[in-house]
């Protein structure tokens, strides 16, 4: 397993050996520093991908182009992010696809639960012409999507007891992401879905006011869930992207080589963090386990899937053409 350093050092040497061929085009360009938000703090995989972007694009635009990163919901969460991009006072950010999806619907196809059976098969998705026509779709709303970093395979954690089939989940309060499709999937479960903002969930889990939440093991560990979080449930129900986006004023002011830049820095983070999160899961798990977190790792999968068909009923032809096309990509 490479450790974080490791990873740091691979990086290093991919900027050295590829800031030359970028360097001479921006000789001419008046500096620029683009605001870079995102909810998380600065142990989490957004920050960790924020933070490359900031090192490729800072090295191959010459320091024409600086980054500057504001984590831990400094400017706001997420909603709040994405609606100050596209007035301008946000020049970009790191933001969870569920949010994205409240200002182009067809975002939320992949929010449906039990969507993707493996990371590698939401990546040939997310990284090939269904994921980029989504990405397009966001011009509509003056925003620009760069690439889609992850927040990766959700989990279910509680204060309550061990979850290993649905009827587990009766009545449970359990946050979710301000988004339609999570609140009837955790509704079709049993559970009394709680959309709320990630910054006011931290505070209900440790008031009592929620029960659990759902979120990927890399934000439980990040976040120290386990302080108020008993168990988890390896339930892996849906595969969450996040994007790396831009508010449309803030894009339009680059010259089209430093738009170049970064959107191939954007992919490049997206594809380090990816690995990183990779990386790093067993690890955090074991943590997890020995500071006292029951985690059931083979939760009863058939029985959440069939207990999520309706979402697929109400939802399936919400999204144009996008949901079968997902579905023959990965039957191939």
């Amino acid at each position: 397993m490479k450790t974080f350093a490791q990873h740091a050092l691979a990086l290093s040497v991919s900027l050295a050996l590829c800031s030359s061929a970028y360097a001479a085009n921006f000789d001419d360009m008046d500096p620029v520093t683009l605001r870079l938000a995102h909810v998380v703090n600065e142990q989490d995989g957004f920050h960790i991908a924020a933070t490359k972007f900031e090192e490729l694009v800072e090295e191959r635009t010459d320091g024409k182009v600086i980054i500057d990163i504001y984590p831990n919901a400094s400017l706001g969460d997420e909603r709040t992010l994405l609606e100050g991009m596209q007035i301008g006072t946000v020049d970009m950010g790191l933001i969870t696809n569920g949010p994205v999806a409240n200002f182009v619907e067809e975002m939320a196809v992949f929010e449906l639960p039990f969507l993707f059976p493996s990371p590698e098969a939401a990546y040939g998705v997310l990284d090939g012409e269904i994921g980029q026509e989504l990405l397009d779709k966001l011009s509509d709303v003056n925003l620009k999507g760069l690439a889609y970093a992850e927040r990766g395979f959700r989990n279910l954690t509680n204060s309550e007891r061990a979850v290993n089939t649905p009827a587990d989940m009766d009545g449970l309060r359990i946050r979710v992401m301000e988004n339609p499709v999570y609140t009837d999937t955790f509704r079709e479960l049993g559970a009394n879905a709680i959309p709320m903002a990630w910054t006011e969930a931290l505070t209900a889990m440790q008031q009592g006011t929620i029960d659990g939440q759902e979120n990927p093991v890399n934000v439980v560990y990040s976040f120290k869930l386990g302080e108020t979080q008993n168990y988890m449930t390896l339930s892996r129900h849906t595969y969450a992207p996040a994007i790396f986006v831009m508010g449309m004023s803030a894009w339009n002011q680059l010259p089209e080589e430093a738009q170049a830049v970064l959107e191939e820095a954007a992919q490049e983070a997206a594809e380090y963090e990816r690995q990183v999160n990779a990386d790093m899961e067993a690890e955090q798990l074991a943590a997890l386990q020995e500071a006292g977190m029951e985690i059931n790792d083979s939760p009863d999968i058939e029985a959440f899937q069939a207990a999520v068909v309706p979402v697929y009923e109400k939802y399936g032809q919400q999204f144009g053409d996008y949901l079968p096309r997902i579905q023959a990509a990965l039957a191939e």
